[in-house]
């Protein structure tokens, strides 16, 4: 019974939830009532746009130094994370089979503990400057906590799922997946399809002033 709410209807309804969740925040982002820019144009706000989205890539040398470890720590967390969600050999077969229709070749045992271990320690890392940080203590919310958290728990239940032949231990990271994605919508993880547009307006709000920031 469990196993067929997991595998069925709570899957359904999961990714349901995500799609239009994420569909509706991004519509709501797109179609906000915005004021018309009155000033005169003194820059291209599409050459702005565009600069903005790449140079934010690698921060300004005069603050480098003193956020190296949560930039390294990111980079390891979220490309680590990237690896595993789309060239881990179960993933690679599970969009195949479920969602995509096809697949691609997968990446070899070694190159998934190495991006295993960097999503982890980079997760940790980042969590761990969170709590200790007087700052970045002060202004998380629970939200970033309940986001950190959940994420490492699925990359945990995943290694685990990885042990053949424990359906159980499947079933928990299809469970935690699943919750994931419920959350996903409605909490900072938005954050994965808003980045790009977040810097492309306001790098076009400053080229058109003709700012180089």
């Amino acid at each position: 019974m469990i196993e067929y709410l997991i595998d069925g209807p709570l899957w359904y309804f999961s990714l349901a939830v995500f799609s239009v969740g994420v569909l509706w925040q991004l519509a709501r982002i797109l179609f906000s009532a915005s004021k018309t820019d009155l000033s005169v144009a003194r820059g291209s706000a599409s050459s702005g746009a565009l600069r903005n989205v790449f140079s934010r890539f690698i921060p300004h040398h005069e603050i480098a130094p003193r956020i190296r470890v949560q930039v390294i720590a990111g980079y390891m967390f979220h490309l680590g994370l990237f690896a595993l969600l789309f060239f881990a050999a179960p993933h690679v077969l599970f969009l195949e089979q479920n969602l995509l229709g096809f697949g691609w070749t997968p990446m070899p045992h070694w190159a998934f503990i190495v991006a295993s271990q960097f999503a982890f320690f980079g997760l940790l890392i980042l969590w761990l400057r969170r709590m200790l940080n007087s700052v970045s203590r002060l202004i998380s919310t629970l939200d970033d906590h309940v986001a950190a958290i959940l994420t490492f728990v699925v990359m945990l239940t995943g290694c685990l799922a990885l042990l053949k032949g424990f359906t159980e231990l499947r079933l928990l990271h299809r469970f935690t997946v699943e919750l994931l994605l419920i959350y996903f919508p409605f909490s900072c993880l938005m954050h994965t399809f808003t980045f790009i547009p977040s810097r492309a307006f306001t790098g076009a709000w400053f080229g058109r002033r003709g700012i180089d920031a």
